[in-house]
């Protein structure tokens, strides 16, 4: 923020903070025409959706499932239920001849596999064997294991959102949307970084068999991909996560139900070209700046700093931080005394007369009462201010 001027008027009104610069305004074109039944752009860091079409709708999940199965078992290692050198027994269910024709660890029945090992036959190979025989280690089953996953999904927002199984296999009424799984992804990196780095491993062996990772894009050398999943069934598609990083910004797609392979990473890679050139995540206020000084009656200073609580970040076109324009509410006229850090308005973010973003307002030190002559004097004051 590099200009900060500061419009003054009555208490409890609007107060305009405005940074402003001469900047050109940014031509942002429209998002690329995406060839798949729905889709999502998020920035991971701000949750905003830069582009998006359909992302609230149903959509069989397949192996994108395994994104909360995943999330579940780093969930409980965080926990400590369960242990990376937990032996698991295989039982018949979880036998990998039960899944003829799927994406597969290839455990046997009756082995005892470390869940270390299971949780890259999962997020790796993409193993329907090893996801039953990790549900039924958490759980004890897959129908409780199911209801684990519906609650994680409700925890995280995920509204229109039900699972059935730990795998993704089609089952009645088992859904998700784009716009849930992109949440899904976004609680995953935020909350279990060491789960989420697996995500980005190109291959894995066990049992002397080498698989690989199906997402593509990790070998695309013009992004740097570090997740997420992929996905398919008959019934829904091709369907593709991907998460990517450029320039301290993390963007989030999803494009469900495309034609093959080949095109869920080309149209997964359409968004991330098109997020990474035309906008950037920025700071629009540290964690405990102050960028106002405004008066107070009755304490023991006559100004108190104002400013943020919380780091203030941003989706915006490219180019265009300077042009941002911040405008305070005041509750009410401000009387000592005031605490640090106590709230007393709102901020509101604008770009172009557009709200992008709203945040509390708070004190940046706190503020004693006056003796009695000084309050005496500002209420005398205070009558006849303007502010």
């Amino acid at each position: 923020m590099k200009k900060r001027v500061l419009n003054q008027l009555f208490a409890g009104s609007v107060f305009a903070l405005s940074l402003f610069s001469f900047t050109a305004t940014a031509v942002v074109p429209p998002a690329p025409s995406i060839n798949a039944r729905s889709y999502i752009l998020m920035d991971y860091t701000t949750g905003e959706i830069i582009a998006a079409s359909n992302e609230h709708e149903p959509h069989g999940p397949a192996s994108l499932t395994k994104v909360m199965t995943g999330y579940i078992i780093g969930k409980e290692l965080e926990r400590g239920t369960i242990s990376l050198t937990d032996p698991v027994t295989i039982s018949e269910r979880a036998w990998a001849r039960n899944f003829p024709g799927s994406s597969l660890m290839f455990i046997e029945v009756g082995r005892e596999v470390p869940v270390s090992e299971l949780q890259k036959g999962i997020i790796i190979s993409s193993g329907n064997d090893a996801s039953v025989a990790m549900a039924e280690h958490i759980a004890g089953g897959e129908g409780a294991f199911a209801d684990l996953m519906n609650a994680h999904a409700q925890s995280i927002g995920m509204q229109n959102t039900l699972f059935r199984n730990p795998h993704g296999l089609p089952a009645e009424g088992q859904v998700t949307t784009a716009f849930d799984m992109a949440l899904l992804t976004q609680a995953l990196i935020k909350e279990l970084p060491s789960a989420y780095a697996l995500h980005s491993e190109r291959e894995y062996t066990y049992n002397n068999i080498r698989q690989y990772n199906r997402n593509s894009l990790l070998w695309d050398r013009s992004l740097n991909v570090d997740g997420v999943k992929t996905g398919h069934t008959a019934e829904s598609g091709y369907s593709l996560i991907t998460s990517a990083t450029q320039d301290g910004m993390r963007l989030i797609t999803v494009v469900m139900g495309t034609q093959s392979e080949v095109a869920r990473a080309a149209e997964s890679k359409k968004l991330l070209n098109y997020g990474f050139r035309f906008y950037e995540t920025v700071t629009a206020y540290e964690a405990g700046e102050s960028f106002v000084s405004q008066r107070i009656w009755g304490g023991s200073i006559d100004q108190v700093e104002l400013g943020v609580q919380d780091a203030v970040v941003v989706t915006l076109p490219k180019g265009q931080r300077d042009r941002l324009e911040a405008n305070f509410v005041l509750d009410k006229p401000l009387e000592a005394p005031l605490a640090l850090g106590e709230t007393v308005g709102r901020v509101y973010l604008t770009l172009e007369g557009e709200d992008i973003a709203t945040f509390p307002l708070v004190t940046q030190q706190a503020v004693e009462r006056g003796g009695f002559f000084k309050r005496i004097m500002d209420n005398i004051k205070q009558r006849f201010s303007d502010e």
